[in-house]
């Protein structure tokens, strides 16, 4: 899970300063080894160090077997809980015997461990155009609640009805940050971000029909918007979504 960047390192250094932690073993945590190499992957033991958010496990084209070990690695060295994306429900089955693992079916994402109270300073607000995004919305959604964050979900409110979405602007207006999510013609990241105050991430998603170009066409309407505060990720990429909103959300 993720905290103020170099939080578990500020820690370290405070329990020294209260007598809790002697300096050999401050200066012996800070200098375990960085990464643990099990053969097939080298698990990075110090992202949180460094970024304030612990390695994520990309689930696709790795085997049960292999997921089972890099948990395993970062179990041992005190990674309480841990995301795995892009999770097909098959390969679930092969690692639904770990302790404490639930699965999120629609996002593609298993969770080891627990997911934390929120401690973001406001609310993210994950919308999408059209119920047929709502997958890449949920990976955003689970990945930013994993990393402590409050969630609202706005589903189906694109601009084809645009009465839907003027329903939930005070959601809109009080978000801390919104991650607008749209293929066809990716028209929602601009109409949000001319209605909110925050900062607006747009997802691109390959839904629509075949001049949409599996979402070039949405990620280009979305790169092109004329809308202030609009930044975008990649095609059908809520994981990025959710972990950017996670550091907006916690900069103080």
């Amino acid at each position: 899970m993720c905290k103020d960047m170099n939080s578990e390192i500020r820690n370290i250094l405070e329990g020294v300063r209260d007598g809790n932690i002697s300096v050999d073993d401050a200066l012996l945590r800070i200098k375990e080894s960085p990464f643990e190499d099990i053969d097939y992957a080298k698990v990075d033991l110090h992202r949180k160090y460094r970024q304030g958010c612990a390695e994520v496990i990309y689930g696709e084209g790795k085997t049960g077997a292999q997921i089972k070990g890099i948990v395993g690695s970062m179990r041992k060295n005190g990674q309480e809980s841990i995301l795995i994306t892009r999770l097909r429900g098959d390969s679930f089955e092969d690692i639904s015997d770990l302790d404490n693992i639930r699965y999120y079916k629609e996002a593609r994402i298993a969770i080891c461990g627990s997911i934390p109270e929120p401690d973001g300073i406001g609310k993210i607000v994950v919308a999408t155009a059209g119920t047929s995004d709502i997958p890449v919305a949920e990976e955003a959604a689970v990945t930013a609640e994993f990393l402590g964050n409050e969630v609202v979900r706005l589903f189906d409110i694109g601009v084809s009805g645009l009465h839907r979405m003027l329903s939930r602007l005070d959601d809109i207006m009080s978000a801390s940050v919104i991650i607008a999510i749209a293929g066809m013609e990716g028209a929602l990241a601009s109409v949000i971000g001319g209605l909110a105050d925050c900062p607006v991430i747009a997802v691109p998603t390959s839904v629509g029909y075949g001049a949409s170009f599996e979402g070039l066409t949405a990620l280009l309407a979305m790169l092109n918007s004329c809308a202030s505060g609009v930044s975008v990720v990649n095609i059908d990429n809520g994981f990025g979504a959710g972990y950017v909103a996670n550091l907006i959300n916690h900069t103080r």
